[in-house]
């Protein structure tokens, strides 16, 4: 309920935090030893095609000239994306490995899952990408046309319904769960390794739906292949426009949005930390950037440096509660 205007709050601050760390960043990379000295790799842990693979290669693609480096990006999905994580959590602290990451890995799998790293303390936050809203969608070729539609039939079989996420832990599956607990329906959580393999089987009806981040599920909204029932957020998603919000349907307090952030690996020298923040910033700043965001129904980023580390930590503790209130465990 509250993440989709996360990225909105203190933007006044943010803008100046942003400008600052473009400033120290460009200088320090002048007097820094020469940074990057060799090829750049962003992790990701999803498989290629969804909506964190999507940003990481938009990513980049404008960090590769900036660093004047190849910049590759590495799939290694499962087990909530923290698998991307913890390679790049033990990966040499020289600034070369870098991770996408989702408040999935960063902010509801430690409270679920028995983590070999610290989600916290053993990746160096960079700056705030971009927040998409989830969007419960089904089939195209559903009968169900509203939440009402969904909701009845729910009812009329009880357990009987299935809902998909790219794995577990993830913020598709805590949105599958918030949808219980606030209507108080029980549908069955089916966990893949990412959002497309999910995709298959939304799309031929062998799982009845899913509360997909927009940045995933809008290439099948577009393509009509999918239906979107909700936006679980706020508001509407400019994107959407014709697709009303949980709470206009009926049903509160079962907002998730998913944020991406950009991180590296703890302990890397602060001139390579100044100057990837510094280039990061300055690319969400780009215009073709900022419109291939909010084309994925979100939000540039507009964190850099500590005040996103601070919202981290904040994600953290908020989703700590929910899991715990929503009584999500490994399955």
């Amino acid at each position: 309920m509250r993440l989709f205007s996360l990225a909105f709050r203190h933007r006044r601050a943010a803008f100046f935090a942003t400008a600052f760390a473009l400033a120290t960043g460009l200088a320090s990379a002048q007097t820094a030893p020469a940074y990057p000295d060799k090829p750049l790799r962003i992790m990701v842990g999803a498989s290629p095609g969804g909506g964190t693979d999507i940003l990481a290669r938009v990513l980049a693609d404008k960090l590769s000239p900036a660093l004047k480096q190849p910049v590759v990006v590495e799939n290694r999905p499962g087990a909530s994306n923290t698998i991307a994580g913890e390679l790049t959590a033990r990966a040499p602290a020289d600034g070369a490995t870098l991770l996408l990451a989702t408040n999935t890995a960063q902010a509801v799998a430690p409270h679920i899952l028995k983590l070999k790293y610290d989600p916290l303390k053993d990746l160096q936050p960079l700056g705030l990408v971009a927040v998409m809203p989830n969007v419960l969608v089904v089939s195209a070729s559903s009968p169900y046309r509203s939440v009402k539609d969904l909701l009845a039939a729910m009812a009329a079989r009880p357990g009987g319904f299935k809902y998909a996420s790219s794995g577990i832990g993830s913020t598709q599956h805590v949105g599958g769960e918030a949808f219980n607990l606030a209507t108080g329906m029980k549908s069955v959580h089916v966990p893949y390794k990412g959002s497309s393999q999910a995709h298959i089987d939304i799309i031929s009806g062998e799982v009845e739906m899913m509360f997909d981040s927009t940045s995933s599920a809008m290439g099948q909204i577009k393509a009509g292949k999918f239906r979107a029932l909700a936006v679980s957020a706020p508001q509407r998603s400019p994107e959407l426009p014709d697709v009303p919000t949980l709470a206009e349907q009926g049903v509160k307090g079962a907002d998730v949005s998913t944020w991406y952030g950009l991180y590296v690996t703890a302990g890397t020298p602060r001139p390579a930390v100044e100057r990837l923040s510094a280039e990061l910033a300055r690319s969400l700043q780009l215009p073709d950037v900022q419109a291939r965001i909010k084309a994925l129904g979100g939000e540039p980023g507009s964190l850099i440096g500590e005040p996103f580390a601070a919202m981290n930590r904040q994600e953290f503790e908020h989703y700590g509660q929910l899991v715990r209130a929503a009584n999500i465990k490994a399955e």
